[in-house]
């Protein structure tokens, strides 16, 4: 796994490589698991949110298995975590059929995403050491890079990894957990709103918000910030989705 780590050992430890990094960060992230049923549900949930697997569509265990080539189970597993999320939903002797990406649940999700995250900010705020304040605010200035080529799978990857850092340097254990529950459900529509025009500098710009209010221990502009940026995800999802 790559850490946050600098090119050379004896240059600036806070000095971070994304283009390197990333993916093995995303790939060790506890935030979103490594199993093959979570791969599975984002491949899943892609499709549908591409527009390949429409509303109403029934997805056939077997079927599914065979398209990724895989067992069941993963397919099994990675059903029921897409129904938590309200874009697909299970009945009995039925299976599971796609709705309407915009549901009620989801905006409920959302909702709670918010107001979880924009907490994690505001501890973090009065939480982070000077190491981690340094760290945060190094890393979401690299992610600049991203913005600059308009790659929108390095900023997501990169994304995580930014929203990790705020969940732990709120340095509550039970918050973090949560937050991580919540966010696993709705990774899917977090990394599709990268996909509208003209989100990823607005969603940089947002970050450094947010990012600069933590590091000048401003816990109440942290918070607010927050809460925005997290508005603002819910919106570029819901833009995206009327399209689908």
């Amino acid at each position: 796994m790559h850490k946050i780590c600098a090119k050379n050992p004896r240059e600036n430890p806070l000095r971070i490589d994304i283009r390197r990094c990333y993916r093995c960060e995303m790939k060790m992230s506890s935030l979103e698991g490594t199993t093959r049923a979570d791969r599975l549900a984002d491949e899943i949930a892609a499709s549908v949110l591409s527009g390949e697997f429409k509303p109403g569509l029934r997805l056939d265990e077997k079927t599914l298995a065979e398209r990724y080539a895989v067992s069941r189970t993963p397919v099994r597993e990675a059903l029921r975590q897409l129904a938590s999320t309200g874009l697909i939903d299970i009945k009995p002797r039925r299976g599971a059929t796609v709705v309407r990406a915009t549901s009620a649940q989801l905006e409920t999700l959302f909702g709670a995403m918010a107001e979880i995250e924009a907490t994690c900010a505001r501890l973090s705020a009065l939480s982070m050491t000077p190491l981690e304040r340094r760290r945060l605010s190094s890393f979401q200035e690299s992610m600049g890079e991203f913005v600059e080529t308009n790659d929108p799978e390095a900023f997501a990857s990169a994304n995580l990894t930014l929203h990790t850092q705020i969940y732990q340097g709120a340095h509550n254990s039970v918050l973090s957990d949560f937050a991580i529950g919540l966010r696993r459900r709705l990774a899917p529509f977090r990394r599709a709103q990268f996909r509208t025009k003209g989100r990823l500098p607005r969603s940089h710009g947002e970050h450094k918000k947010v990012v600069d209010a933590i590091v000048a221990g401003d816990a109440t502009a942290a918070h607010a910030a927050m809460f925005h940026h997290m508005s603002l995800v819910e919106e570029s999802f819901e833009r995206l989705a009327e399209t689908i």
